[in-house]
């Protein structure tokens, strides 16, 4: 990790947190003392209006020299002080309900979640809409939802900047972003390959239930590639600010952490004699495929004048998600180039393939490693089988970027969405079913 020294230092600002530390993933679990006193708190609220309630009503009985006004005024006083114990008591009704739930809550073991998707190939499609973003926040934007850990992943820039800018400084960012999607597509072509390769030796020994210690060590080996790989990327990246400190050490160095500590368990596995199930390995395989296999692309609506060409960010969503599913081929028209859906047997130009799931995100988000998986396990489970749209809570980045950055200062996680930020994100991530 390379520290910039010409990164311009920057004041900081009157409030500002001190620790850039981020949140944790999972709420702490509130003690039986906090449960106890939010309880309390309650029943000394419903209390305390009650007295004054009865004390106002009590007075106007025992005073009856007062007069009409005087008795308006009260009633009015009365129903003020209603409501303001009602939105201070929804508050800590609220407070209590969430207490409750992070005491009984218990994270998904990463177990649970590797056979979820064991027997299932779900497809997720990223869409990361940008207009007029610094190239490197774009790039951490893209490669964290490149590096989440998901059967079949999708990553699509929609860049929303005007196609060809007169100013050179504008059209030569607009160069870089356009080349930030095949850039990290060329990165990940070596540990997609190696991994694809691991795992199909894996299956070529043979479908019997019994794993060799050879087997465990080969992909303890893995695994500690996998996280050196991503330790060099991180020891490569430029931080010059707590942001890029952030992606270094949350998004690329947590991943790397947790391939470690896989790989180390393999190896005192292998020293003691013991060996995970076939099936296990295979979903340990898997692992790292689904973690170096990412498509990356990006499109650019404003090239197509048969598409809306409105200035916001929901048109640029929607533009791209209209056209899934289907092949066009460009029709050049006096307007510009047009969009013509094709039949199946027939040549396309542009083919938008569809998705299972849709994961909007932010520009300038970043997303942490499981928060795919986990979002989309939580939208599978029976129970939530009518949920269509989640949106996961912010989670702020603990400092700002500098007031010249083109970047909108982000505000912290995944979970979506997706932080997140999401488990991660530093602005609210949504995702969805498309069926």
């Amino acid at each position: 990790m390379s520290v910039d020294p010409n990164a311009p230092a920057r004041r900081r600002q009157w409030g500002s947190e001190r620790n850039g530390t981020p949140l944790p993933t999972v709420h702490r679990r509130p003690s039986d003392h906090a449960i106890t006193w939010g309880r309390l708190a309650i029943v000394a609220t419903v209390l305390a209006w009650l007295a004054y309630v009865v004390w106002t009503i009590v007075r106007q009985f025992i005073d009856r020299s007062v007069d009409f006004a005087f008795t308006m005024q009260a009633i009015s006083y009365v129903v003020v002080v209603t409501f303001l114990t009602l939105s201070a008591l929804m508050y800590l009704v609220a407070r209590q309900g969430a207490l409750e739930r992070f005491r009984t809550h218990s994270r998904v073991p990463r177990a649970e979640l590797d056979r979820h998707f064991a027997d299932r190939r779900s497809s997720i499609t990223v869409l990361v809409p940008s207009y007029a973003e610094e190239p490197e926040v774009v790039r951490q934007t893209l490669w964290s939802a490149a590096l989440q850990e998901f059967p079949s992943v999708r990553v699509m820039l929609l860049v929303d900047d005007p196609p060809s800018p007169a100013d050179p400084v504008t059209r030569a960012r607009l160069d870089r972003t356009r080349a930030i999607a095949t850039g990290i597509q060329e990165a990940l072509a070596e540990p997609a390959a190696r991994m694809a390769a691991a795992e199909r030796a894996f299956v070529d020994l043979g479908r019997s239930s019994w794993v060799s210690p050879a087997s465990v060590r080969d992909l303890a080996g893995e695994y500690a590639w996998a996280a050196g790989w991503l330790n060099s990327m991180a020891a490569r990246e430029r931080v010059a600010d707590h942001v890029d400190r952030f992606f270094v050490d949350q998004v690329l160095g947590g991943l790397a952490e947790d391939l470690a500590e896989v790989s180390t368990a393999l190896l005192l596995a292998d020293e003691h004699g013991e060996a995970p199930t076939r099936a296990r390995m295979l979903e340990l395989h898997r692992r790292l495929v689904w973690l170096f296999q990412a498509e990356l692309g990006s499109f650019e609506r404003k090239l197509y004048a048969s598409l809306p060409h409105d200035a916001n960010k929901a048109m640029n969503l929607n533009a791209y998600i209209g056209l899934m599913g289907g092949r066009y081929r460009f029709d050049d028209t006096p307007k510009g180039v047009v969009l013509r859906p094709v039949e199946p047997d027939r040549f396309a130009d542009l083919e938008v393939p569809d998705s299972e799931y849709l994961l909007t995100l932010d520009a300038d988000s970043l997303l942490l490693r499981d928060y795919c998986v986990r979002l989309v396990y939580l939208l599978e489970q029976p129970e939530n089988d009518r949920v269509a749209v989640v949106q996961t809570p912010i989670r702020r980045i603990a400092e700002r970027r500098p007031a010249s950055s083109v970047s909108p200062v982000r505000p912290p996680t995944s979970s979506t969405s997706s932080t997140r930020a999401c488990p991660g994100s530093a602005r609210p991530s949504g995702s969805g079913r498309t069926r």
